[in-house]
């Protein structure tokens, strides 16, 4: 083992989860379950996958740990903010994701984890309305109350390192506005002159996790660190932040399916999909200034692996108002499935000499029981980076996540091909081990 570039993993890490709903209660009685041997974490490519390092006689495949030192499952202390009261335990129970039989061997751990008061704007999240929440003058108040709990904490805790992740509801889009998101400076002045129109919550939770020495996770399609006044802040200080939103079902499918139409080199006229689900996820997206931001994030998986630029014989079709296929994502709410999402997916592909073909996919899936393995490679992985001296967007992440962050100032396009995303991540981590990255994208 080299690990010639990253600081060994000692001590506690606590985790602090922005939501304790079905993704994190499940989450929590997951990993606690793993450390009694109840479960395993299958999903988690932190703790099942092994990566090449080497070629010819030097070429060996070792699991991420043994590269990169990794905390431990046992090292883990877990925190919360939730507009609910209710305590892992509870909120567990309600999400109905797991049986009871799956959740009381940890009933007592479960119930010892009791959400902190949520820094919240009921303008951003229309359909809640929890009263666990806290009193802030301004949103730089809000920034120093959860500044404060994150310092409190790692001292009650004695943990070594934190790491914050946003595993709340969809916020309502905030559009990019350069007049204060161009800058810290602007950003900061913009938090002291409580402008509640353009600093979202989730904005305060991500500067309080950084300026704590913490990374921070946007589990959501949030805007939050999609920003330069963000990415200038994770530079200043030396934290690295990973986005927006994870990649569970439908767009997990996307992201890999659609390569095996652009390597095949088959047309594509449309694409429709849509899903159900009946989760607090889905009653906050059952709003449409919620629903857009997702629509954002969704919309923009498609366009990046399969460019009709590069491709006008196969991708330039379908929608004459920008002369490529027509691509449309619909969510709706339907509570009787609670977290089990189902989602259709109609593909209107065609061949040779241009004759029609389609597939449909029927996935069938909860989002928890997706989410959970990587909320754990993120947390793992993102501290990881930070030990690594790691700042700013973490590229190599975006294997996690629905909507890769990128500069888009200088024109940067988010990969999202899932096996490009794939190399990304087996490259970094060799890097960070102090091995060669020697894979390319092409």
């Amino acid at each position: 083992m080299k690990n010639q570039n990253v600081k060994p993993a000692e001590g506690k890490l606590g985790i602090m989860v922005v939501g304790l709903g079905a993704v994190t209660s499940t989450f929590m009685t997951g990993v606690l379950m793993a450390r009694k041997g109840l479960a395993k974490p299958v999903g988690s490519m932190t703790q099942y996958d092994k990566i090449r390092v080497g070629k010819g006689a030097d070429k060996k495949y070792l699991s991420y740990s043994e590269i990169v030192p990794m905390a431990q499952l046992d090292d883990i202390v877990f925190g919360a903010w939730d507009v609910y009261p209710a305590n892992a335990f509870q909120s567990a129970m309600y999400a109905e994701v797991l049986n009871e039989k799956d959740i009381l061997p940890v009933k007592d751990e479960l119930e010892k984890i009791v959400p902190l008061k949520a820094a919240f704007d009921k303008n951003f999240a229309k359909r809640l309305d929890g009263d666990n929440v806290k009193q802030c003058a301004t949103r730089w108040d809000m920034v120093e109350q959860l500044r404060e709990d994150i310092r409190k904490f790692k001292a009650d805790n004695n943990c070594s390192r934190i790491v914050v992740a946003w595993a709340a509801s969809t916020e309502i889009y905030v559009e990019p506005n350069m007049a204060v998101h161009d800058t810290l400076e602007h950003l900061e002045a913009a938090m002291k002159a409580d402008d509640r129109a353009n600093i979202a919550p989730s904005m305060c939770y991500a500067y309080a996790a950084l300026a704590e020495g913490a990374p921070f996770i946007m589990g959501a399609p949030n805007t939050t660190v999609d920003i330069p006044a963000m990415w200038e802040m994770s530079e200043k200080t030396g934290m690295p932040i990973a986005g927006k939103d994870f990649k569970t079902g439908q767009t997990l499918v996307k992201s890999g399916f659609a390569p095996i139409i652009g390597t095949r080199c088959l047309g594509l006229n449309g694409w429709f999909s849509t899903n159900i689900l009946g989760n607090r996820d889905g009653l906050v997206l059952d709003e449409p200034a919620n629903f857009r931001t997702k629509e954002v994030s969704k919309l923009s998986t498609l366009e990046t692996i399969l460019k009709p630029e590069a491709q006008p014989d196969l991708y330039g079709h379908g929608n004459d108002e920008d002369n490529q296929y027509f691509h449309k994502v619909r969510i709706n709410y339907y509570p009787p499935r609670n977290d089990n999402k189902e989602g259709w997916d109609n593909i209107d592909i065609f061949g040779w000499m241009n004759f029609p073909m389609q597939i449909k996919i029927n996935f069938l899936w909860l989002d928890s029981i997706l989410a959970e393995p990587l909320l754990l490679d993120l947390f793992l992985l993102s501290v990881g980076a930070a030990r690594a001296g790691k700042s700013g967007i973490q590229r190599f992440l975006s294997f996690f996540l629905k909507a890769p962050m990128h500069d888009y100032t200088q024109g940067e396009e988010p990969v999202n091909h899932l096996f490009q995303q794939y190399t990304m991540l087996k490259n970094a981590i060799r890097e960070m081990g102090g091995y060669e990255a020697d894979e390319e994208i092409d």
